[in-house]
């Protein structure tokens, strides 16, 4: 069985993630590299490098879940599984990442 198997409702694409930040219920968490979220990020990502990351430094703000992203879904899907493992709760990841985000025709800063 896949480590990220239990995560499988958490999977959240890119219409309920923009659906999600212009309601205002979502803190996104950009888990790419720093060069990488400075080159091109969703707007009002938060960076924190899947190479430090931290569960405990997640933002936390009323009213908001956490979303977490990556270029494709693979570093997003592990930080996820690091944040279960620590007990830290995380609403889910974006499936397919800052790519599918791109591909549905969603805006990014650059």
């Amino acid at each position: 069985m896949s480590p990220f198997a239990s995560f499988a409702a958490r999977h959240i694409d890119a219409g309920q993630l923009h659906d999600g930040l212009k309601r205002g219920n979502i803190a996104l968490v950009d888990v790419r590299e720093s060069e990488e979220h400075q080159a091109e990020r969703i707007e009002g990502a938060v960076n924190l490098p899947l190479s430090r990351f931290d569960p405990k430094a997640l933002p936390t703000i009323q009213g908001q879940a956490i979303v977490l992203h990556c270029a494709g879904g693979v570093r997003s899907a592990k930080a996820l599984n690091i944040c279960h493992q620590s007990g830290v709760e995380v609403r889910g990841h974006l499936t397919g990442g800052i790519n599918a985000w791109k591909a549905a025709g969603l805006p990014t800063v650059r």
